[in-house]
Formats: structure tokens, sequence, C-alpha cells
């Protein structure tokens, strides 16, 4: 049950709601969608790339398209550029790959200090350790799922 209010905390939600700053979330929405579609044009272009100039074929160029949007965001985050474009963009910036190089990239920067091995090496793999024992579980329960399926005829 919930508890009831008094009058002075009444009061001061609505004193709290007359002050509280307005969130743009239309316009961060906006933003968010045309960087982060910005960046998968960049992937994109990036993958015709490896097509048209190293013939790749569709399924073969995602690998090394992943690789260097990885190494972009983590030249950009490097340079501090990212970091604006994660500032201005919010979740836009977030997109998968170029999200993941770049929260790698900025725990290792943050830690360098503390050495190569137990700065650097040690905490940027503190996030890229989680991802990949999350992406190898997964495709390891989707896989088992597929098996038995196959198993019992269903596909």
């Amino acid at each position: 049950m919930a508890k009831q209010k008094s009058p002075e905390q009444k009061r001061y939600e609505k004193i709290e709601q007359k002050h509280e700053a307005k969130r743009p979330v239309v316009k961060n929405c906006i933003k968010a969608f045309f960087v982060g579609g910005s960046i998968c044009l960049v992937g994109q272009a990036v993958s015709y790339f490896y097509m048209y100039y190293f013939h790749f074929t569709e399924q073969t160029a995602g690998n090394p398209t992943v690789a260097t949007m990885i190494f972009f965001a983590m030249l950009l985050t490097g340079f501090g550029v990212y970091d604006k474009i994660g500032q201005f963009a919010g979740a836009g910036s977030a997109v998968p790959i170029t999200g993941f190089g770049n929260s790698v990239i900025s725990a290792a920067i943050e830690h360098r200090t503390e050495g190569f091995v137990l700065g650097v090496g040690g905490n940027m793999f503190k996030l890229a350790g989680s991802v990949i024992l999350f992406g190898v579980f997964s495709a390891f329960v989707v896989a088992l799922i597929k098996t038995l399926l196959l198993i019992w005829g269903v596909i």
C-alpha cells in the first residue's frame, strides 16, 4: 500500500515540478536518429569499399567492415572527437560496434597511468569481457535450439 504524503510533501512536489527542467525528448531522438544513421551509413560505405576494391562478397565483407568501424571509433575516441559526438547525439553514438570500440578504448585511456598490463590491459577488458561472454553464450544457446529443432524435424 502506498504511503500517504503529507501536505508539506505535496507542496514540495508542486514546487519541484514547477522548477524541473524540461527535457527536449523529440529533439534528442531526432539527433540520435540522424547521428546513428550517419554512423551506419559510414559502415555501409566501408562495406561497399571492401566489396568493390577487394572483391569481398556481401557476406564476407562483414568482418573487415566491423574491424574498420571499431578502429575508426577507437581513433576518434583517442583524439577526443567521439566523446563530443556522444555528448551531442546521446544514444545515437552508441551504435553497437562503434559504441563498443569507444567503451573499450575509453577504459584503456582512463587507466593508462597504471601501466600497460594492470592499467590498460586489465581495465579495457572489463566491459569487453562481459560483451564477449554474453555473445558466445547467446550463440551457444541459439545453436543448441537450432540443433534440437533440426533433430526433432521442426525445421
